[in-house]
C-alpha cells in the first residue's frame, strides 16, 4: 500500500485592508481572507496610521508592521490561528505604547511652549 503525499501551496498575500473590525488580505490565488481585527490586540490598538504601516515580508507569506511590531502569516490566517500572544506580553507593549505616546506628547507641548 503507497500514500501519496499532497502538497500544498500557500498562496501569497499581495494587498492588505483594515477597518475598525477586519483585517482583509488579497491572495495571489483570487482570494480574499477577512478575519476580526480582534484576533489581533495590537493592530485593534493601533492607530490608522500605524495600521496602515505594513510591507509584505518572505515573498508574501508574511504581513509585517514594524511600528507595533506585528508579523502575521498568510498561512496562520488560512488556518484560523489568531495571535499566539500571551496576555502578559501583551500587557506590557500596551504599558509601553502608553508611556511611548505620553513621552512625545509632553514633548511636542514643550516645543510650542
Amino acid at each position: 500500500m503507497s500514500i501519496s503525499a499532497v502538497e500544498i501551496t500557500v498562496p501569497a498575500a499581495q494587498s492588505v485592508k483594515i477597518t475598525d473590525d477586519s483585517l482583509s488580505v488579497d491572495l495571489s490565488d483570487g482570494r480574499t481572507i477577512s478575519v476580526p481585527l480582534a484576533w489581533f490586540p495590537r493592530l485593534l490598538h493601533a492607530t490608522k496610521a500605524e495600521r496602515n504601516n505594513w510591507r509584505l515580508i518572505g515573498k508574501g507569506h508574511g504581513i509585517h508592521w514594524e511600528l507595533i511590531d506585528e508579523d502575521i502569516s498568510v498561512e496562520g490566517l488560512l488556518a484560523g490561528r489568531p495571535s499566539g500572544e500571551s496576555q502578559l506580553s501583551f500587557s506590557r507593549w500596551l504599558e509601553e505604547r502608553r508611556l511611548r505616546l505620553t513621552r512625545r506628547s509632553s514633548q511636542r507641548r514643550i516645543r510650542r511652549g
